[in-house]
């Protein structure tokens, strides 16, 4: 089962209860009370809920997503406290000078090594709009989103072809989260992980798996991108990989008769080029 069918039938959403304008609570006293309100109700729901989440967590995804406050990553995919590790930054951008950004991927891959990644963009995202202004949004905003401004060179042939400027934009949106879930697969930490997992007789699948989705918040609909993984990744294999998958042998050898090793990393050896990647998509 695909990782969204697996969200959309874990429970239905709840409608949250709107805020007063919090511009005139000059304490911000509402947010204390409905902490202290919500702590009452999920005790009563579960006496056990606090000591779980004091315990540590376990989160199978990593939430790579906008800023936007329309976009709450748990909630938009029926999911609880725990459950989600969340990055969150204007635009969803994937950077790689971004130490935040890949402090956060190597993280949850290294230390929570999360099966999952999700990168998600989502539609009327002020970020991608202003990206295609001819504007001078002033430091350091523009320089973030000349990152944007340069998947629309890349796909300029196709996105000039749409004439309805809406339509335009959604699809500059969807675009964006396409080549910030390419950026994820050129990271060396993910590309290490997923030799690491490739066939391995412990884990069910290559990991972590990407996935590129896009929020609509009109509808409230979370859709996954229609992209051909294995395509894209041997187009971007020749240029970006780092490593190769490990022999059976090379990999006995590593874990040792206990596999006390099994957390180190592999031995990094001289890349094989030519398809890797497709036979890294797992």
């Amino acid at each position: 089962m695909k990782l969204l069918a697996l969200i959309a039938t874990t429970h239905a959403l709840s409608t949250p209860t709107r805020l007063p304008a919090l511009a005139a609570d000059k304490q911000l006293k509402t947010i204390f009370e409905n902490n202290r309100k919500w702590v009452q109700e999920e005790v009563k729901k579960d006496k056990d809920y606090f000591n779980r989440m004091a315990s540590g967590q376990s989160p199978q995804i990593l939430w790579i997503g906008c800023s936007d406050s329309r976009v709450p990553a748990n909630r938009i995919m029926g999911l609880d406290a725990g459950d989600v590790f969340v990055a969150r930054n204007v635009a969803n951008q994937v950077i790689g000078t971004d130490m935040s950004m890949m402090s956060v991927i190597q993280y949850a891959v290294n230390v929570l090594k999360v099966p999952h990644i999700v990168i998600c963009g989502h539609y009327d995202c002020g970020g991608v709009k202003a990206s295609m202004e001819n504007v001078d949004h002033v430091p350091p905003l523009e320089n973030w989103l000349r990152n944007i401004r340069d998947t629309y060179r890349l796909n300029r042939q196709e996105l000039d072809r749409i004439s309805d400027k809406d339509q335009r934009t959604r699809r500059l949106v969807e675009l964006n989260t396409l080549e910030q879930a390419f950026a994820v697969f050129k990271t060396g930490v993910v590309q290490r992980r997923r030799v690491q997992t490739y066939g391995a007789d412990d884990e069910p699948y290559t990991q972590p798996r990407i996935h590129a989705v896009v929020f609509d918040p009109g509808t409230g609909e979370l859709k996954e991108l229609n992209v051909n993984w294995k395509q894209e990744l041997d187009k971007l294999g020749p240029i970006y990989n780092l490593y190769a998958p490990e022999t059976a042998e090379a990999r006995a050898e590593r874990l040792g008769d206990g596999g006390a090793a099994a957390a180190a990393p592999p031995p990094v050896e001289t890349p094989k080029k030519k398809g890797l990647w497709g036979r890294l998509r797992g």
